[in-house]
């Protein structure tokens, strides 16, 4: 159940990068976010009654937490693709952010089977490969470089404060972490003067965005209550691969032969991770 719950989360992150992408043609980053975010925290307080759990000030605590490191990581991959080059900050920024609850899992004592560290290690190469993109010629600044770990960090982040909030609080840690992320990146777009104003015709893509990245985080909090926290984040990790097929079977974009094999190695990944756990 691990392993399904997993998967569908990356493949639900990886719809709402795609729908996020189309809104950013359309309307500032910042409107983008925030109106996503938003529409995301109408979706889990509307899902709160349907997965109840306890309310504590240790559920939202750790959701606040996660949220602020959620939000950094989006504001900081913003700025490293801004400076630098796709195809080195995308996989900098997703391995990293893969890597950091895998070794936090591991530093905590969780000791997944042989067959599924295999697994790992095929997902973290699969990122790298479905990540890369042609860079034109230009090359990646140090500065670019060093924001897509920080970024990664931040993400990564909120993968592993998510994780620790108690299993019974349900739902409310993501409360937490809407609420933090939205007040954070709403002060930085008042403090950088940007419009939240959404570009014409692109309201519902940036809700459609918003509500399936809530989607997603509900699937990733209900995989890591059941399963190891290392194992959860690589397979949540493959959300570029469903982003790269919904480009190539929607605006028809070519996928280049590495990015091929990036997806062959995470669909290998995932089955490796998902026999390993079923013994």
């Amino acid at each position: 159940m691990t392993v399904i719950l997993a998967t569908a989360c990356a493949v639900v992150y990886g719809t709402a990068d795609f729908f996020g992408g189309l809104a950013t043609r359309r309307s500032q980053v910042f409107s983008v976010v925030v109106l996503s975010q938003i529409a995301g925290l109408v979706l889990i307080l509307g899902l709160l009654p349907l997965l109840p759990g306890t309310f504590g000030a240790p559920a939202l605590t750790w959701g606040l937490a996660s949220g602020l490191a959620g939000a950094a990581g989006l504001v900081l991959f913003y700025r490293a693709l801004a400076m630098g080059v796709m195809s080195v900050v995308a996989p900098t920024t997703a391995v990293t952010s893969a890597a950091l609850p895998v070794t936090f899992g591991l530093a905590t004592g969780e000791r997944p089977a042989v067959w599924a560290l295999v697994g790992v290690a095929l997902a973290l190469g699969a990122v790298l490969l479905v990540s890369q993109e042609g860079s034109g010629g230009r090359r990646a600044s140090l500065s670019s470089v060093l924001a897509a770990l920080a970024a990664g960090a931040g993400f990564g982040g909120f993968f592993i404060l998510l994780s620790m909030a108690p299993h019974e609080a349900g739902l409310w840690p993501l409360v937490g972490a809407r609420l933090s992320s939205i007040s954070l990146v709403a002060l930085l777009a008042v403090l950088a003067r940007r419009a939240l104003k959404p570009g014409p015709g692109s309201l519902h893509i940036i809700v459609a965005a918003g509500v399936l990245d809530m989607a997603a985080n509900v699937l990733y909090l209900l995989a890591q209550q059941d399963g190891l926290l290392s194992l959860v984040a690589v397979l949540v990790s493959l959300y570029p691969a469903s982003t790269l097929l919904l480009a190539r079977q929607v605006l028809g974009e070519r996928l280049r032969a590495v990015q091929v094999a990036g997806v062959a190695c995470a669909l290998v990944a995932v089955a490796l991770i998902a026999v390993a756990q079923h013994h």
